[in-house]
């Protein structure tokens, strides 16, 4: 790479990230520019672009929780958007290319091709929206990522299609994988916790991306399929392995979206082209909330995961890149996606900042598309006769309830945003029940602020912060707990008049304590 190229794609993604949107959009202009400016070359970018794609298939396939995809609400709901969107989007693209003659395309099936590419949503938007929020491990983000899974599945059955290569004799050969589980299980063992981790990823996802294409199978299965080899060898290692991964698969993929640029500065057609795709985007999350209240899901789960698929996908993009290669699209149709998933973005950026603030503004309409039986999942279960709630079940919260049982309160329940989490805490002998900790519906709807104590043992700051401005809009008056992981972090809850504990501060306290218990 140029090092003028990476000053350029540095500089555009920090002015991004100072404007609130992903710095991804500021590598995307960046290729634009280094286009323009003759500066690089896609060529030059084309190793570090098809690494980043290799890997990102790879954590696809690490992150690949079949179970999760069972749901009718999941499959169904991503298989029926397609259903409706790509259709109505294939009628917009083959209208463009009568009315723009640089744009048509040779066939009808190249139009159905660049609409499957526009029907993806971003699993890196949903992801970062959802992190930033502190609400990753919610019901409704669970949903959104099952959807997006759905996608990238289909996403790279495409590609392995559209690559045109027949697999040779020797792919016969591939069957053999199946039978590795035992010696990734023993090799995962040995690799340890360092940096061989982490390369051993790199390894995996590269070494079966090449193998596959030995054969002549799109790589990007081989690097997939890797993946969900390694998952289901050594789920907790598989995890890790992930968390490792995410940051180098991100710095590689900058290969990719700085390579688009390259395919061509848009004319003003383009851009007019892009504005009326990103018109359509305005539907998808109208599809969604829909699909997703047809199938028995509440207004607010519904409208949350509607939103974070509020966008066009940098997987359309790989779709698109392929199609191109198979001869099936001109270069000129990627630039013009490249600008419409850009816009798109900046449109769904701010929506999901404000996400919370437009349901509660708009709560009672939406409420009123809710089916009158709903999903067990999506029941609000009674707390009971309890004055003292803990929010948050994951290890502090769980701790906490422990700690608080044996100090003689019997008035306890947990609440836990993860259902399958809860129905396990049930088993347990918890008195656990399911529910959102930021959603103002299961406030009203339990009483919840009629508890003598609230104790907060979420992982975020910013939504603990939202906990704590819900309770005081509800007019909260008893004691509000909040764990805290920094200095800065308690002093601020403290001086929203909460009761605030540092857990890194005191854990070396309450180590000693611990250890003089069982000295003594």
């Amino acid at each position: 790479m140029d090092p003028l190229v990476i000053v350029l794609a540095f500089s555009a993604g920090l002015l991004m990230r100072r404007a609130g949107y992903p710095p991804m959009l500021g590598y995307l202009i960046a290729g634009f520019v280094a286009h323009a400016l003759h500066i690089g070359s896609g060529e030059g970018l084309a190793p570090l672009a098809d690494a980043g794609v290799n890997l990102l298939l790879f954590t696809i396939g690490l992150k690949l929780n079949l179970s999760a995809l069972k749901p009718t609400y999941v499959w169904c709901s991503a298989l029926l958007h397609m259903v409706i969107a790509v259709p109505l989007t294939a009628a917009v693209i083959m209208t463009v290319g009568h009315l723009y003659e640089p744009l048509a395309l040779q066939s009808s099936s190249s139009a159905w091709a660049l609409a499957f590419a526009l029907s993806f949503s971003s699993t890196v938007f949903a992801i970062k929206m959802c992190e930033e929020r502190g609400e990753a491990a919610s019901f409704y983000a669970s949903i959104a990522i099952g959807v997006l899974v759905v996608q990238d599945v289909m996403a790279v059955v495409y590609l392995g299609i559209a690559s045109g290569k027949y697999p040779t004799i020797w792919a016969l050969g591939l069957l053999a994988l199946l039978f590795i589980k035992p010696f990734l299980q023993r090799m995962m063992r040995a690799i340890g916790h360092g940096e061989l981790l982490l390369f051993s990823g790199v390894a995996f996802a590269l070494t079966m991306a090449a193998l596959f294409e030995f054969v002549n199978i799109k790589g990007g299965l081989g690097a997939l399929l890797i993946g969900v080899l390694v998952a289901s060898a050594d789920k907790p290692k598989a995890k890790e392995l992930y968390d490792k991964l995410l940051g180098l698969k991100n710095l590689l993929l900058i290969g990719f979206f700085l390579q688009i640029g390259y395919y061509g500065f848009p004319s003003l057609m383009m851009i007019i082209v892009a504005c009326v795709l990103t018109l359509l985007i305005v539907l998808r999350p109208l599809i969604y909330f829909s699909l997703f209240t047809l199938f028995g899901l509440r207004a607010r789960t519904a409208w949350f995961s509607g939103m974070l698929l509020f966008n066009y996908s940098e997987f359309g993009l790989i779709v698109a890149a392929a199609s191109v290669q198979a001869g099936m699209l001109s270069s000129d149709w990627v630039t013009t996606l490249t600008l419409a998933m850009a816009l798109s973005f900046f449109v769904a950026t701010p929506a999901n900042n404000q996400v919370h603030q437009l349901y509660q503004k708009y709560r009672s309409k939406l409420t009123g598309f809710e089916r009158s039986t709903r999903l067990p999942e999506e029941e609000i279960s009674s707390l009971g006769d309890v004055n003292t709630a803990v929010l948050g079940m994951g290890r502090v919260g769980r701790n906490a309830y422990e700690a608080l049982k044996l100090a003689g309160r019997t008035s306890i329940v947990g609440v836990e945003e993860s259902f399958s989490r809860s129905s396990l805490l049930k088993e347990d002998g918890f008195h656990c029940v399911h529910g959102d900790a930021s959603d103002r519906d299961f406030w009203e709807r339990t009483g919840l602020a009629n508890c003598e104590l609230i104790m907060v043992g979420l992982s975020n700051h910013r939504e603990n912060l939202q906990i704590v401005e819900l309770a005081k809009e509800l007019g909260y008056t008893g004691q509000l707990a909040v764990a805290a992981r920094f200095a800065d972090h308690k002093e601020e809850l403290e001086q929203r008049g909460c009761i605030s504990f540092n857990l890194y501060e005191e854990a070396g306290r309450d180590f000693a304590l611990h250890t003089l218990r069982h000295v003594e």
